[in-house]
């Protein structure tokens, strides 16, 4: 399936820089995932105040990048540097759907006419990371199978903060949009499933 998940290797070796820098300054694994949701937390209230501060929208495309860097670091961190951990496991899983559980809310308030379906997208977004953990869970690994990952919600996202910083209108469009979205997350969903169930046999 497309996901921007293909792309993560090549993504992981540009950041290898600021790891190896990160990891002189003694910096762990660990903090870099705690550092990671206080700062989606930061970025979920730019983005609900976008509307009184416009340049906010802008902020949101940029941190997501940020936070996209931030959720491989932690990881290749703990990989390469020894420090991986049944703790670290939990409070990065936990830490990546409550961040997305928050950065996500803020689309009720720009698109009420899509409200059920943005509750529906935010649902289908936690569904999607629990069916990718049940590959680790039936004895297999993790999945990350697309087309609708973390990793492409977060390219969606910050796609609509830059539409919306330039002033695109997409009252008309986000019942649409939505309604793909969600139907690629099902889509993504029923992927991690087959795929988690094949490699548990």
């Amino acid at each position: 399936m497309i996901s921007v998940y293909k792309i993560k290797p090549y993504f992981q070796k540009s950041l290898m820089p600021i790891l190896n820098a990160l990891h002189k300054k003694k910096i762990t694994a660990n903090q870099i995932t705690v550092f990671a949701i206080v700062f989606s937390f930061v970025l979920a209230v730019l983005f609900w105040y976008a509307d009184v501060y416009h340049f906010f929208f802008l902020c949101l495309s940029i941190g997501l990048l940020i936070r996209m860097a931030l959720n491989a670091l932690d990881g290749m961190m703990a990989r390469l540097y020894n420090q991986t951990s049944k703790k670290g496991e939990l409070l990065n899983e936990i830490g990546d759907i409550l961040s997305d559980f928050i950065l996500f809310i803020p689309l009720l308030k720009f698109q009420p006419e899509s409200t059920y379906l943005i509750v529906l997208f935010i649902g289908l977004s936690i569904i999607n990371e629990f069916a990718g953990l049940m590959g680790k869970v039936l004895g297999g690994e993790r999945r990350y199978d697309g087309p609708m990952g973390k990793s492409d919600r977060a390219l969606v996202l910050g796609i609509y903060g830059l539409l919306l910083f330039f002033g695109v209108n997409l009252s008309g469009a986000s019942l649409y949009i939505f309604i793909v979205i969600n139907l690629l997350l099902v889509l993504s969903t029923i992927t991690r499933c087959r795929k988690a169930l094949k490699n548990a046999q």
